[in-house]
């Protein structure tokens, strides 16, 4: 299993059970470098969906109680485990990568650090398990991925866009 995507490059590849086995390892070194709870370092994004292609990158979720607390030595501590804050700016997020070598140039993980528990950890872990749960949901949401890729492979954010309308319809029915 090889991971990574180079700077704004789109692509998806079959799932691979390999995916969780990586979360794992991750998960378990991280709790070693923050001593934080397992339970708040969940695996996220179409990774952690069974069956599904994705980007081969794997996401985290980590809670924190209050972002606005985050202080150096956590940051200190995620770098040690091989992972750098990125300068993304995203409301209620900090966002971080672990990168192939140090080009910094090939993306393998990333950590999307939320607040523990409140809306957009509910709305990510809730994705997850709903599409794990409905394989109509999974085909839907896969076949957006692909009709975006026949057209380009770039443009992550766009990407992103191109499937916002599909994930904000399952974060309404956690709402309902």
């Amino acid at each position: 299993m090889k991971l990574g995507l180079k700077r704004d490059e789109v692509r998806i590849v079959e799932y691979t059970p390999g995916w969780q086995e990586e979360f794992n390892r991750v998960r378990k070194e991280l709790v070693e470098y923050t001593n934080m709870d397992e339970h708040r370092i969940q695996h996220i994004g179409s990774t952690a969906i069974r069956g599904m292609a994705a980007k081969p990158i794997i996401d985290l979720v980590v809670g924190v109680d209050d972002l606005g607390q985050v202080d150096k030595p956590l940051l200190k501590n995620f770098n040690e485990a091989g992972f750098l804050r990125l300068k993304v700016e995203r409301p209620e997020e900090i966002v971080l990568a672990k990168f192939t070598d140090d080009t910094y140039e090939e993306k393998t993980h990333f950590i999307h650090l939320v607040e523990y528990q409140k809306e957009l950890w509910n709305n990510l872990i809730f994705f997850r398990d709903y599409l794990n749960s409905n394989e109509t949901a999974r085909k839907e949401y896969l076949d957006i991925k692909r009709e975006y890729l026949k057209n380009s492979s770039t443009g992550v954010s766009e990407y992103t866009n191109f499937k916002e309308a599909f994930v904000r319809s399952i974060f309404e029915k956690r709402r309902s």
